[in-house]
C-alpha cells in the first residue's frame, strides 16, 4: 500500500467498528459508482474501468472536481488512492480487520501542496469533518 507522507501538512486518520462482515463491507467502499446513493457529500463518482491499481475515477465532493487513481486494492483488506484536486495531491487509504463479524475500518489521509500549506488549519478541520462523515455513512450503508 501506498503510505500517506506522515510529513504532509495535513494529516487526519479516523477508526470505525461496523456492525458486518469486510466482504459487506468492501463492497460498499468499493462500488465507486454507487457511492453518491449513500455518500452524501458525494455529488458523482465513475470508476474507468475496472477496480484494480492503475485506474482511474473521477468524483465531484463537495462541489470540488477530483480525479484519483487506485494504488491498492487488496480485497477485504485494503483499499487505497491518490488524487489531486486544485493543486492538493491526497494519498487516502482504507485498512479493513475482520474479528467476530465486526470489521474495524481505519482511514488515513495526507494532503499536501501549497494550499493545503496555506490553510492548513481549515483543510485539517474539513478533512476531520469529512472522514467522519463518510465512516458514519459507510457504517450506515453496511449495517443496513
Amino acid at each position: 500500500m501506498n503510505s500517506i507522507n506522515k510529513n504532509a501538512p495535513v494529516i487526519c486518520s479516523r477508526k470505525i467498528v461496523i456492525n458486518a462482515g469486510s466482504r459487506k463491507v468492501w463492497s460498499v467502499m468499493t462500488n465507486i459508482n454507487a457511492w453518491a446513493t449513500w455518500q452524501t457529500d458525494i455529488s458523482y463518482a465513475k470508476l474507468n474501468g475496472e477496480l484494480q491499481p492503475g485506474k482511474a475515477f473521477d468524483w465531484k465532493s463537495k462541489g470540488a472536481k477530483i480525479h484519483s487513481v487506485l494504488h491498492t486494492v487488496e480485497p477485504y483488506k485494503q483499499f487505497g488512492w491518490s488524487g489531486v484536486s486544485f493543486g492538493v495531491f491526497a494519498v487516502h487509504n482504507w485498512l479493513l480487520t475482520e474479528k467476530d463479524g465486526q470489521t474495524e475500518v481505519l482511514v488515513e489521509e495526507s494532503m499536501e501542496g501549497l494550499l493545503a500549506k496555506l490553510f492548513r488549519r481549515s483543510f485539517e478541520t474539513n478533512l476531520t469533518k469529512g472522514l467522519t462523515t463518510w465512516m458514519e455513512l459507510m457504517k450506515n450503508e453496511c449495517e443496513k
